[in-house]
């Protein structure tokens, strides 16, 4: 299938190894899995959703019962002239997006004018190419008014009467001159539209530190609050650099998994330290999945591993002010031998084998003692 945007047809796409030149091919793309089923054209919904440049979607009403498919080029009605999109989403799934959107099938739903034809992309053309040569000048322009903004992209209509200009800024910004100068300068109408981070960053695209493309520029369109409490429940390390996104916020990503630690979490205790006849065991390690805690000793390298009905039992323990004997026996059992202890057993082991090293002793004085002469040795003689 090759790539509506590009156009360039046959079944290779555009090869740009993977991704479409135009940066529209399958952003934001939503798998429409109710595409193969018919459905009466009375009750079909005539409510249809258009992309455009970097994403941007809209919904727009199908009144003239134009035969369109996902993926053909519609002239559509917006504010103040007409501009060219590509249809990306139709039928019954259209109408739960809007419900998830929050948006009212009502009459502030603009109309979808008609199909593009080859006039209507030529226009269209023609006024994305200048594009480029406005974001830049138009940079050049806050820089000398030395505006506290950053500007991240530029959308002009397909008729050419009015450019959208998206940017960031962390304060309030006047930009009511500069406007007044980017009209006299460009002629066209001009609308300004702020925008978070995380938007630029979708707007922007690129590859996150796993290897993929950045959520927020192929499928992630609510962005939810991150905390830094969400890479505590994880045990991740605070480290800035490796838990911010490019965008420069915490990653939208540690909230994916986040319900799973939180479940886990349930059963593992909180605490810092346990204590034992030994000392303070101050804990250094948690698996959460595994249900297992390490602790070690202040005087110790090692650390001990306990699961948590262990860790639960020694802190049920210190609850009622008694302290076991060791992080894994409550108490020491003393070894008896026939009524004494190990010690004594080992002395008992030391007579045993100095009697032994006596007799040996003996025996050999006996083997070189001269023995007397016999009464035949002394008729011999």
């Amino acid at each position: 299938m090759s790539c509506s945007s590009c156009g360039t047809g046959g079944t290779t796409g555009c090869q740009n190894n993977g991704h479409c030149s135009s940066g529209g091919c399958n952003k934001l793309n939503v798998f429409d899995w109710l595409s193969n089923m018919d459905i009466p054209a009375l009750h079909r919904f005539d409510v249809v959703e258009v992309r455009f440049k970097n994403g941007r979607k809209d919904f727009f009403r199908n009144d003239k019962k134009l035969d369109i498919v996902t993926g053909d080029p519609v002239v559509v009605d917006v504010p103040g002239g007409h501009h060219v999109g590509y249809v990306s989403l139709q039928g019954e799934l259209v109408r739960l997006q809007m419900s998830k959107k929050g948006i009212k099938d009502d009459e502030e739903v603009k109309e979808v004018y008609r199909k593009a034809s080859g006039r209507d992309m030529e226009r269209w053309e023609e006024a994305k190419n200048r594009e480029s040569s406005v974001l830049y000048r138009t940079r050049e322009i806050v820089q000398e008014q030395k505006i506290g903004m950053k500007l991240t992209d530029v959308e002009f209509q397909a008729d050419g009467t009015k450019a959208t200009f998206y940017y960031s800024a962390e304060d309030r910004v006047d930009f009511r001159e500069l406007i007044k100068m980017m009209a006299t300068e460009f002629r066209i109408r001009i609308e300004m539209r702020q925008i978070s981070l995380r938007e630029e960053a979708g707007r922007i695209g690129g590859v996150g530190v796993c290897g993929r493309e950045l959520c927020c520029s192929t499928w992630l369109s609510d962005f939810k609050t991150v905390s830094t409490q969400a890479a505590r429940y994880q045990n991740l390390s605070l480290n800035p650099a490796k838990l911010s996104g490019q965008c420069g916020r915490l990653k939208c990503c540690l909230n994916y998994e986040l319900d799973t630690y939180m479940e886990a979490l349930k059963d593992i205790p909180e605490l810092e330290k346990l204590q034992t006849e030994r000392g303070e065991a101050r804990l250094q390690k948690t698996d959460i999945f595994r249900k297992i805690m390490w602790f070690g000793y202040e005087d110790d390298n090692n650390w001990y591993s306990l699961d948590v009905k262990r860790v639960k039992e020694v802190l049920e323990l210190n609850k009622k002010g008694k302290k076991p004997a060791t992080l894994v026996d409550d108490k020491v059992e003393e070894v008896k031998f026939g009524g004494s202890t190990a010690n004594s057993d080992l002395e008992a082991m030391d007579k045993k084998y100095n009697k032994g090293k006596g007799k040996k002793k003996r025996s050999k004085n006996r083997k070189w003692r001269k023995k007397p002469f016999s009464k035949t040795t002394q008729k011999k003689n």
